[in-house]
């Protein structure tokens, strides 16, 4: 039974919005509105709202809260931020990592390459990837912060993954990242996921410069 008095339900809710695209960077969240879309009383959804504003996910434009969006600078430090913390997952996966949870990674990429044209779906597909990684670490406060990195790629206007060849060529890297793992090779996978990240943000460069 969904309590819906509760805050942190609302605040899921909303966040899940952000997450699959149903409001993007720029577009208005009306309190009203988003009580009546998700069935919840607008108290907790204010408190929502604030808690998301507070974390950077929102910002605001006059008296009105919108979905923020990530400037230049503000997509670099989240890539240089976030290929410190992968990387460090990668790592500590491969020492941590249990042959299953390795099957299931070489699994993922597998099931992957069946969507590689289809951007919105690999997007998701590629998230979920980088989780199965975390959580491989066995390091709960790592995938905390982890968990706040990646909210912030629903900040991201497009995925690079819609770039042309990208999605291939990102699979490969993801390849090259679990090999590393199953191997047991920490200084390896961590060079290989700073690499995916480094091709990852060049090709964001790249796609924001032709907008």
């Amino acid at each position: 039974m969904t309590l819906k008095n509760d805050p942190k339900d609302a605040y899921g809710l909303i966040l899940n919005a952000i997450d699959e695209g149903v409001y993007g960077p720029g577009d208005r969240l009306v309190e009203s509105d988003l009580a009546d879309r998700f069935g919840v009383s607008r108290t907790p959804v204010r408190e929502a709202l604030q808690r998301l504003e507070t974390e950077a996910m929102l910002s605001r434009d006059g008296r009105s809260l919108i979905v923020a969006s990530l400037e230049h600078n503000q997509i670099a430090e989240f890539y240089e931020v976030r290929s410190q913390l992968e990387g460090l997952a990668a790592a500590l996966a491969a020492k941590h990592a249990s042959d299953e949870e390795i099957r299931v990674l070489f699994g993922m990429i597998e099931a992957d390459r069946k969507i590689v044209n289809e951007p919105r779906l690999l997007s998701r597909a590629n998230r979920r990837f980088h989780t199965q990684i975390h959580l491989a670490s066995r390091n709960r406060y790592l995938v905390r912060q982890l968990e706040m990195v990646h909210r912030s790629m629903a900040l991201l206007t497009e995925t690079s993954l819609a770039a042309a060849g990208r999605g291939m060529q990102s699979l490969d890297e993801h390849q090259a990242i679990v090999e590393a793992i199953s191997k047991r090779q920490p200084e390896e996978a961590d060079a290989a996921v700073r690499h995916h990240l480094s091709l990852a943000f060049e090709t964001r460069l790249r796609i924001d410069a032709s907008a």
